[in-house]
């Protein structure tokens, strides 16, 4: 396709914000499906890929999961202390590296053995953000530390380790309601490893 047929082309690029991350304003022409164009305009935000991990025990039919605060679903009305499966940015590092790092950093397990099952992009209409899904099984013996996440990096996570039923309770319930940690509860369970 050449330039002039491109389905995007960008004007005009804004930087709205480089603060915690990037925010920034695009003008583009867009080539519509009946070959016209349109101008639109639309706010972007870059914060980079990240990877997230659900730690299973088949024995104990159990999963460790965090709680932690996030001031965005805060100001959405939300009392802000989400139940998740341990996540982080990838800081320009490979996404099984990285998450093995954050999993020993926010639960304080040491994993070796990860299983990547899935990427996607979460909230694709405005966050560049793809995110890496991993699932690793654990002992009580992996444990290192009692994990917390990192407190120079404003974390102050809670570890829960819960029953699989009750997670999966929880989803119905409303007590679990972050999206990713949802899909990989369902991707364990429809996957038949856990009851």
């Amino acid at each position: 396709m050449t330039s002039e047929q491109s389905t995007v082309r960008i004007i005009d690029t804004i930087t709205l914000s480089d603060n915690w991350y990037i925010l920034k304003k695009y003008v583009v022409d867009y080539l519509r499906r009946d070959g016209t164009r349109q101008r639109l305009e639309r706010e972007v935000y870059d914060r980079g890929n990240g990877a997230v991990i659900l730690l299973y025990n088949r024995q104990k039919n159990s999963v460790i999961l965090i709680r932690q605060f996030r001031l965005p679903v805060y100001v959405n009305g939300h009392d802000g202390f989400l139940i998740e499966a341990a996540a982080g940015l990838l800081e320009e590092q490979d996404p099984v590296s990285r998450i093995k790092a954050e999993a020993e950093e926010e639960t304080g397990f040491r994993i070796t053995d990860v299983e990547k099952v899935f990427e996607a992009f979460m909230s694709p209409g405005a966050v560049t953000e793809k995110l890496y899904f991993f699932i690793a099984e654990y002992e009580d013996n992996n444990r290192q530390t009692a994990g917390g996440g990192l407190p120079e990096e404003g974390e102050d996570v809670e570890v829960l380790e819960m029953p699989f039923p009750q997670a999966l309770a929880a989803i119905k319930s409303g007590e679990i309601n972050d999206g990713k940690t949802i899909m990989l509860l369902q991707h364990l369970a429809l996957s038949g490893r856990m009851a």
